[in-house]
């Protein structure tokens, strides 16, 4: 499994910053996806879960930072989606819920934007 670090998120200038955030996104996506075939309770399902966990406490650390150039508005709403991804997560683990897919499908937006 791939550990995501701050620095891999993080880089010197914005257009790196939201090419490395934009790839992690699509390996967080494309590990889901395979999760989302297999099933929720699945190896692959905790798997993505934790990376995408992971990189979401990256992502909220770097928006939470003073330094971070995004208006304040955007980095709030982009806050408040990774607070839900990761309760969502949470559910998934627990059995509580039963699909990926709406994880998947915010996190294809929040990429999409980054292009």
């Amino acid at each position: 499994m791939h550990q995501v670090s701050y620095a891999e998120v993080v880089a010197e200038s914005p257009n790196t910053e939201r090419e490395r955030a934009r790839r992690a996104l699509d390996r967080s996506i494309e590990l889901l996806e395979q999760a989302e075939a297999i099933g929720p309770q699945s190896k692959e399902a905790i798997e993505a879960l934790v990376f995408t966990g992971q990189l979401w406490l990256v992502l909220l650390e770097d928006l939470g930072s003073e330094e971070n150039s995004l208006p304040k508005e955007l980095r709030a709403d982009l806050i408040s989606i990774g607070i839900w991804i990761l309760r969502e997560s949470d559910e998934i683990r627990s059995g509580k819920s039963e699909s990926l897919q709406p994880i998947i499908d915010i996190s294809k937006t929040i990429r999409d934007g980054l292009k």
